[in-house]
């Protein structure tokens, strides 16, 4: 379809990150290297937001900052990495989030310190209708559930998809706005925590509803488990991709991106989760949070190769087991 100015319009979080990385987080009461500090914007919803930009998607970010440094190095990123801020709010009481991220490179783990203090997802009567009806599908996060559940709700009266990113229960509006979401991605713990099920593939189907599009379970190195609207009964898995990993800081945050644009690009349920397991696990590969995202040619160039490489081995095994059957046939 045409006509829309976006294909995602988000609100939630965003957030400026201090990344610190070490060789080895120190235990209590001791003291260890900064080997490197990068500063660099993150947040589930901007990061998403930024990811499926560099996908080729058309973004534009309809939360809260403020008026401060933060709040404009927040802005200047959002609109250098290719989402328009045509319908952010400022509000001088409000801030963006602040995080320090301890990235430790023996076990490629990272710990974040977080500030709430004034992060607000919108306002009461942000973004407009008219926002919201600009763009192919809307993305929230937990962040301020309550005023993201209006946009919601906006979305939804208008037939518009709502993805979403949620880590925990924020507020008593939760629940509502979990039953308004059509694209749903936990990761394991908290879909564990809302399903009652531990296994993520019970805990895809536990959490489907007639509402879903999709709900998947992202698992990490273990890979993702997704039902969808076409076999809801049925859980598929995609495995991760195998890469050298260097940070996993917004990975999550890039998978939910990655997906929204492939949905914006229209491909099919299999065919989204792969594209988003793909930026992923390219993202891992890469230092930091954003500077880490790849483009939409570089998922696809890596797809590529594994598809490649795919061929390959399915060749080299049908020939081995042609050359065996020459081996134990009988001469003549």
């Amino acid at each position: 379809m045409t006509g829309w100015q976006y294909d995602i319009i988000g609100v939630g979080s965003v957030a400026v990150d201090d990344l610190l990385y070490v060789a080895e987080y120190p235990p209590p009461d001791s003291k260890t290297r900064v080997l490197r500090r990068v500063r660099q914007c993150g947040g589930l919803t901007g990061t998403a937001l930024v990811a499926a930009a560099r996908a080729g998607a058309r973004c534009c970010f309809a939360g809260v900052v403020g008026t401060d440094e933060l709040s404009d190095t927040v802005a200047e990123q959002l609109e250098r990495m290719g989402v328009s801020t045509r319908w952010m709010a400022r509000a001088p009481a409000a801030r963006v989030i602040h995080s320090v991220i301890v990235v430790e490179q023996r076990r490629q783990t990272r710990t974040i310190f977080y500030d709430l203090e004034g992060a607000l997802g919108a306002l009461p009567d942000w973004p407009p209708e008219e926002a919201i009806l600009s763009a192919r599908a809307l993305y929230v996060d937990h962040l301020d559930c309550a005023r993201s559940l209006r946009a919601a709700r906006l979305a939804s009266s208008a037939g518009i998809p709502v993805i979403a990113d949620f880590e925990y229960v924020s507020a008593p509006e939760f629940e509502e706005l979990l039953g308004l979401v059509n694209h749903l991605i936990l990761p394991a713990a908290f879909a564990a925590e809302l399903s009652g099920e531990d296994d993520p593939a019970a805990a895809a189907r536990a959490l489907w509803s007639e509402r879903r599009a999709l709900v998947a379970v992202t698992c990490g190195v273990d890979g993702v488990w997704w039902v969808e609207r076409d076999a809801p009964e049925a859980a598929w898995h995609q495995p991760a991709f195998p890469v050298e990993t260097v940070d996993t800081t917004g990975c999550g945050d890039v998978f939910h991106g990655a997906y929204a644009a492939a949905l914006a690009h229209g491909l099919d349920a299999p065919e989204r989760i792969r594209f988003a397991a793909a930026a992923a696990a390219l993202k891992a590969t890469a230092p930091g949070g954003q500077a880490g995202i790849p483009s939409r040619a570089d998922v696809e160039a890596f797809l590529a190769e594994r598809a490649e490489a795919a061929a390959a081995e399915v060749g080299a095994a049908v020939q081995q087991g042609r050359s065996r059957a020459l081996r134990r046939s009988p001469s003549r």
